[in-house]
């Protein structure tokens, strides 16, 4: 049994690790730390609750901490964290600069840490649908991937960190680093990025729109997007390639189960409705024939069931710190693109 720590009880400590901690097999919630508020001892009575780092890391027991607090600490937590001899997992983004990234990185190699970084939604049913169809060729050489996030939040909300002007916060940083996970587990990295990450809605202080386009060999193109002001939100994903094209309208429904707190007992979490499934459209002779593809049987289950096992030494890290400093180069990449308005090569001077 491997024991757990929580830094955080926000929307992402609530909603999106304690109850997937809770639910996997050999690891146990043993603390939250929430500095102050009764929701956490409310909601998990049988787990010990203190309010400060000290106090968590005091707990001798605690061999694997979550970092689930605002982007701004994350660097700081997790160094004192891997300092205190734990293993540490970083909600995304991994921190709010590429030098904090590296720095803690070397910390977790000194001390012979496991370091990971939370991409969750790389276990979404569907995109795991989208990955067999890239990786068995049913596609054929894919040309275009697109990945859209939307929402719609035209109203600001006033002492929301995520929309103050401190470091990490924005849209960037919150819905990127999955959006730019999906595509370099799809097709690695990139050879050059274009981005526009702007302001869109009135007298916001933090960026609330972007639009990344990952330049590949042969012309092929990620265009990576979200905005907060999408009444009607563009398809999930769209691919196309030389023998069909692939769309998908929905969410993965794993986000939205667990933010009303809903986990399936009986089924993945991320089970959709066949309705819901993406469609895959391929010629057939002078017309086309269309068929509905159904999303994986996985869920945010087993992100965690795989850091438990390289912990345990039974399997390779998912998603490794190297890993991570990818996504935190691409990151800063993205945002040197859009300051300058130019495309960059991805062996420009800021890597």
């Amino acid at each position: 049994m491997i024991e757990v720590g929580l830094v955080g009880f926000g929307l992402a400590g609530r909603a999106f690790h304690a109850p997937v901690i809770r639910a996997v097999p050999d690891l146990h919630l043993a603390t939250i730390l929430q500095r102050s508020g009764s929701e956490a001892a409310g909601k998990y009575p049988d787990v010990r609750i203190v309010r400060n780092l000290d106090d968590l890391l005091a707990i001798k027991e605690i061999h694997l901490v979550v970092i689930a607090t605002p982007n701004d600490t994350h660097y700081e937590f997790a160094r004192q964290c891997l300092a205190a001899g734990r293993d540490v997992l970083v909600d995304k983004p991994f921190t709010t600069t590429l030098d904090d990234a590296e720095s803690l990185v070397s910390i977790a190699k000194n001390a012979g840490r496991l370091l990971t970084v939370y991409q969750n939604r790389r276990y979404d049913g569907d995109f795991q649908a989208i990955r067999k169809l890239v990786t068995d060729g049913i596609l054929g050489r894919v040309v275009r991937f697109e990945t859209n996030y939307d929402r719609y939040r035209p109203q600001l909300k006033p002492g929301a960190w995520r929309e103050s002007a401190r470091a990490g916060s924005g849209i960037l940083f919150d819905i990127a680093p999955h959006l730019i996970d999906h595509a370099l587990v799809l097709f690695g990295l990139p050879e050059a990025v274009t981005a526009d990450v702007r302001i869109e809605r009135e007298n916001a202080l933090a960026d609330d729109a972007f639009d990344i386009m990952l330049h590949y060999p042969r012309g092929m193109r990620a265009v990576l997007r979200s905005t907060i002001l999408a009444a009607a939100p563009r398809p999930r994903f769209v691919l196309h390639g030389t023998l069909g094209s692939f769309v998908k309208q929905t969410f993965d429904p794993q986000e939205a189960n667990l933010r009303r707190g809903y986990i399936s007992t009986d089924t993945a979490w991320g089970a959709e409705p066949e309705e819901n499934w993406g469609v895959l459209t391929v010629p057939a002779g002078d017309t086309f024939t269309q068929r509905r593809i159904p999303s994986a049987h996985c869920d945010y289950r087993d992100f965690y069931a795989n850091v438990r096992d390289a912990i345990l030494g039974r399997a390779k890290l998912a998603v490794t710190p190297e890993w991570s400093l990818n996504v935190m180069r691409l990151l800063e990449l993205v945002r040197e693109s859009s300051q300058k308005r130019r495309t960059l090569p991805w062996d420009s001077g800021i890597i």
